[in-house]
């Protein structure tokens, strides 16, 4: 009976996408790259996948809730990728698993979206189709193919800070989106040198609850914490960094939780 119940976790997980955590993945023996690494995918109105878009699942004990829609979706954090372990297997919406093709894993977008994926710390820019769940690793936002992490120059540090956003479409017939957003396009023209990016963990109308918080991130011994004014919009944030690699911002995610404090994005200092 526990033999039973362990195998149908299994496939579980698996239609999920296979990924509970991080798993060590590469490229195909012998080869480092794609010599001809294939355009990004034409976004265009789909309807929702048959299968991979309950309401509700869940995942080593964790619930998700898959989003209604993925209008205004737009989202900073971490990107991993996976390649030869899974290629071939069957996605969560139960197409096949192309390491060689643009696509990518989500937690809890709408399959399929298509989402435009920027790597922060180079620039580069490109357009996957979300058709898959995951990635269930703790501090991570999205898992792109193995041709997706070559053309944003990721593949060898596994990881890269990235900005995630979805590329909406009017739907007037319910799940079946018909008509191109008439929201300006993407840009695309991000300049050749990025600049720094931020922790901020909070955003207050009062400048002394913003010290507050400064003074309780510096008891902590939480360093480079800065308080930026924002005039124009009468805010007070309070920003952690430069934060220059995944590891420094996954060892930051881990005190700011030890300290209760859950509120954190990525911003770049135009944000």
């Amino acid at each position: 009976m526990r033999f039973s119940l362990l195998l149908l976790l299994l496939l579980v997980l698996t239609a999920c996408g296979g990924r509970p955590g991080i798993l060590q993945d590469g490229p195909p023996s012998g080869s480092v790259a794609i010599p001809d690494l294939p355009d990004d995918p034409i976004p265009r109105p789909e309807p929702r996948s048959r299968y991979g878009n309950s309401a509700e699942y869940e995942v080593l004990g964790k619930r998700y809730r898959v989003m209604d829609s993925s209008r205004g979706y737009r989202e900073r954090g971490v990107a991993s990728w996976y390649g030869t372990k899974f290629h071939g297997r069957l996605t969560s919406n139960r197409e096949t698993y192309d390491m060689y093709a643009m696509t990518a894993a989500h937690k809890t977008l709408p399959l399929p979206t298509f989402v435009q994926v920027r790597n922060l710390a180079n620039n580069k820019s490109i357009i996957v189709r979300v058709n898959d769940r995951g990635p269930f690793a703790h501090n991570r936002i999205i898992d792109l193919s193995y041709a997706a992490a070559i053309k944003l120059d990721m593949v060898e540090t596994g990881t890269a800070l990235v900005e995630v956003r979805a590329i909406d479409f009017d739907a007037p017939s319910g799940d079946r989106p018909t008509q191109a957003s008439s929201e300006p396009p993407l840009d695309y023209s991000a300049p050749d040198n990025p600049g720094p990016v931020y922790v901020q963990v909070g955003a207050f109308g009062s400048r002394d609850n913003a010290e507050r918080l400064y003074q309780r991130l510096q008891r902590a011994n939480i360093g480079n914490v800065l308080v930026v004014t924002d005039a124009q919009r009468a805010l007070f944030r309070v920003r952690i960094g430069p934060v220059k690699s995944v590891h420094q911002f996954d060892i930051l995610s881990e005190e700011l939780e030890g300290l209760g404090i859950e509120t954190r994005y990525l911003v770049t200092p135009e944000s």
